[in-house]
């Protein structure tokens, strides 16, 4: 059987604080939720949009420094992998089950937070941005045309 693979990348907002407990064990993780959204052309010529709401799951100090430094609204990219689990739901009696992504990884997108403790959007006026930040514009789906790629 060949070797399995399991690897996720995301770039999206939190949609909500991250929440930081500790296991009986005394390890800490950190839940948050990632809204992460596509746009694309429709058949007929109009702009569609769909936003998927990713949980995450972010151990010891990779959680902590999220929830010290990230909330509602902060963009992050992530990379970890997919973990299924199941459990039964005590009210209804029904087995349940959710897929979460393991953080193993993230990087600050964006701003930082601002001298009253806000966080800053990343598309702010160019007086405000530093040298060296990357802006990523919205690119139209068109079809790649193979002839101008170099190799």
């Amino acid at each position: 059987m060949a070797k399995g693979f399991n690897k996720v990348i995301l770039m999206g907002n939190l949609t909500r604080d991250p929440e930081t407990r500790s296991t009986s064990g005394g390890q800490s993780v950190t839940n948050f939720s990632l809204a992460v959204s596509r746009s694309w052309k429709g058949a007929d010529g109009t702009k569609q949009d769909q936003v998927s709401y990713i949980n995450c799951v972010a151990w010891a100090k990779t959680g902590e420094v999220i929830a010290q430094y990230l909330s509602k609204g902060s963009p992050v990219l992530v990379s970890g992998r997919l973990e299924q689990r199941t459990w039964d739901d005590k009210d209804s009696g029904q087995k349940r089950s959710a897929v979460d992504v393991i953080v193993e990884d993230f990087n600050f997108v964006g701003g930082g937070r601002s001298d009253d403790g806000d966080f800053e959007q990343g598309g702010g006026s160019s007086q405000s941005k530093k040298s060296g930040d990357v802006v990523i514009e919205d690119v139209d789906d068109k079809p790649i045309d193979l002839s101008e790629i170099p190799f």
